[in-house]
């Protein structure tokens, strides 16, 4: 086990055990904490009835300590995270979104310049067009990882910005629910995010990303222009590397077209690489994988939320939306991922077989569908691993 693993277990145990105490001392910890976090809040400008009403009867969820050492784009496989991020059902909603929405969508490329296919694209990987908000009370999450956890000062920002919105009446505190981090509405924005770059795109007063989808979209907008996204440039484009490559790779390794063709790349349909923007070498599963050529408007999409996964999962969904053709080389693997609609297939199947996932085919790939998947595995003569695969899906297809 690698130190830096160490490390984060060791984080997480930490973290857990402050609400692992005796109910009686784990309440009086959490309280004692929410006392210096009222004193913090009132200097931010928080008044004295807003915190009373949020934090009366408030208390902790360990869940969200797990979710926080365990975030998807950085623990799954490449090839799993974006073949149900990107499958042909986030492709075909997204442009039955693109229709329903296109005023909204107009208003928001035309006010910040970020093209339509982009901002629909961060749309349907937050939230699933609107689908999966989140069910987690904001202020509850919040709190919790503002007292317990690695990160506690960012948390502790992100509760007081909650309570501001809340103050000033933006979001209903009912409806004010979200992700294990906090993040909520369309597109998911954190609350200080909210509070510094949120637009009321549909014109009635209030800046609502739970409610409006046209201050969603302009929100989303505004926040890639802010992170740095120039209208007209592209996110960059797949391309074929030269056998053996061995030579410089990295998103944030920016250098002009030219230097790249002078190696050898080309674009993944043979031809040359053209003019543009300098450019990163972006290798994800290394050089036996898919390569894309990432232009600072990659940077801007990555800044939503900093993982290269996430971000190469809205740029090829957004090339979708936009009609081109999808990822051209494959991973480098032979066992790979499902789409959602496999999943679902998967789950029911597993079902039928007797095993207990509450009743529910809903291709999220949760701690019951692993455990289950896992002692399919095994009885199967497969490498028990868990995942949800395509080894997986044909053994239980052929049963």
């Amino acid at each position: 086990m690698n130190q830096a693993r160490v490390l984060r277990m060791r984080a997480a145990f930490s973290a857990l055990c402050l609400f692992a105490l005796p109910v009686a001392a784990a309440a009086e910890s959490f309280s004692d904490c929410l006392s210096g976090l009222h004193a913090a809040a009132r200097a931010g400008g928080v008044d004295d009835a807003t915190f009373d009403k949020v934090t009366r009867g408030l208390e902790p969820n360990p869940e969200v300590l797990v979710f926080a050492q365990a975030q998807p784009e950085f623990k799954t496989p490449i090839w799993d995270y974006l073949a149900g991020l990107v499958d042909e059902e986030r492709v075909n909603d997204g442009r039955a979104m693109m229709q329903r929405w296109a005023q909204a969508l107009a208003t928001a490329q035309g006010r910040f310049g970020v093209d339509q296919a982009t901002i629909t694209a961060v749309w349907g990987v937050e939230s699933d067009y609107g689908r999966s908000f989140g069910t987690r009370p904001v202020a509850q999450s919040l709190a919790t990882l503002s007292c317990g956890g690695t990160r506690q000062g960012y948390f502790r920002s992100e509760f007081i910005a909650a309570l501001k919105i809340i103050q000033h009446g933006d979001i209903d505190p009912a409806q004010f629910n979200g992700s294990w981090a906090g993040a909520f509405g369309h597109t998911q924005f954190m609350p200080s995010t909210f509070l510094r770059i949120a637009v009321d795109l549909d014109g009635d007063g209030r800046k609502d990303l739970i409610n409006s989808v046209p201050d969603a979209l302009g929100s989303t907008a505004a926040y890639l222009r802010k992170g740095g996204w120039t209208p007209g440039v592209g996110w960059g484009f797949e391309v074929k590397l030269p056998d053996h490559y061995s030579g410089p790779s990295g998103r944030t390794r920016k250098e002009p077209m030219a230097a790249w063709a002078a190696r050898g790349l080309a674009r993944i349909d043979g031809t040359a690489l053209g003019s543009g923007p300098n450019a990163g070498l972006l290798i994800p599963a290394g050089v036996n994988g898919p390569a894309f050529l990432v232009t600072h408007n990659f940077d801007a999409i990555y800044s939503y939320n900093a993982a290269e996964s996430y971000a190469l999962a809205i740029a090829l969904l957004s090339d979708r939306l936009r009609g081109w053709p999808g990822l051209i080389a494959a991973w480098p693997t032979n066992d790979p991922g499902l789409s959602r609609a496999e999943r679902r297939e998967m789950q029911t199947l597993l079902m039928r077989r007797g095993y207990d996932l509450d009743g529910k085919a809903d291709g999220v790939i949760g701690t019951k569908t692993k455990q289950a998947i896992s002692d399919f595995q095994t009885k199967s003569g497969l490498s028990p691993n868990g995942r949800a695969s395509a080894s997986v899906l044909a053994a239980l297809r052929g049963r």
